[in-house]
């Protein structure tokens, strides 16, 4: 199964394999996280790292839309590793985010990494927007007001599976809130039940794990603890 339903706020909300949600009523599709040109961030300052992270997302994120075809594509902050990462884009890569900017209407959140908007790669810039009476921020809110769908945190969950415990990037959703996975390549990730997350889901929820080519849910009891 390459997407699975949420249990969300309100509406039929999909998560797909790739990392993205997609909301088919709205012709929307909602990444998070994607840090482009984290990898040559940190080789400026001396690591060693392939510097591939930008054109693996984009085809990554190029194949997910051709798949569900949105009108819409909203992007949760920190799109960008850094304010001065989409200076670094090989001609290639922002060329290709120029082509998707044009192709699809295209908003960019700002995060705490990119606070200000890319400049000539398209699309529009805000600090979060609502869509059908749910709010689209970067950051997710301590005291939440109404139904949210937010990013920042790189939820990933561990369980066991045939004998051995498997940590994935994963959603994390209840009634109220929708947390996305980080869909860039180099971006790690924060276990569900470390209190940074935990705290914004008190009450019951459901966990996403993506798996290769499916995504698998996984209730909260089921969570296994595991070093991050």
């Amino acid at each position: 199964m390459q997407s699975q339903t949420l249990n969300a706020p309100y509406e039929r909300l999909l998560a797909d394999s790739s990392g993205a949600l997609v909301w088919p009523d709205e012709q929307l599709v909602v990444v998070a996280d994607l840090h482009l040109e984290k990898g040559s961030f940190f080789a400026g300052k001396g690591s060693v790292i392939p510097p591939y992270d930008s054109r693996s997302a984009l085809e990554r994120l190029s194949a997910t839309l051709e798949r569900w075809s949105p009108k819409h594509v909203v992007s949760l902050g920190d799109s960008f590793h850094d304010p001065k990462a989409s200076d670094r884009l090989s001609p290639d890569d922002r060329a290709g985010i120029q082509h998707l900017t044009s192709k699809y209407e295209w908003i960019w959140i700002t995060g705490n990494h990119d606070p200000a908007p890319p400049l000539g790669l398209g699309g529009t810039s805000s600090s979060r927007v609502t869509i059908g009476g749910i709010v689209f921020r970067h950051l997710p809110s301590g005291q939440i007001q109404q139904p949210e769908i937010a990013g920042h945190l790189h939820p990933k969950a561990s369980v066991k599976a045939r004998g051995r415990r498997v940590s994935r990037p994963c959603f994390v959703a209840d009634c109220h809130r929708v947390l996305l996975p980080a869909f860039g390549a180099y971006t790690g990730g924060l276990s569900v039940l470390d209190p940074a997350v935990a705290n914004l889901f008190p009450g019951d929820y459901r966990a996403y794990l993506l798996g290769d080519n499916r995504v698998h849910m996984v209730a909260k009891h089921q969570i296994e603890r595991a070093a991050n």
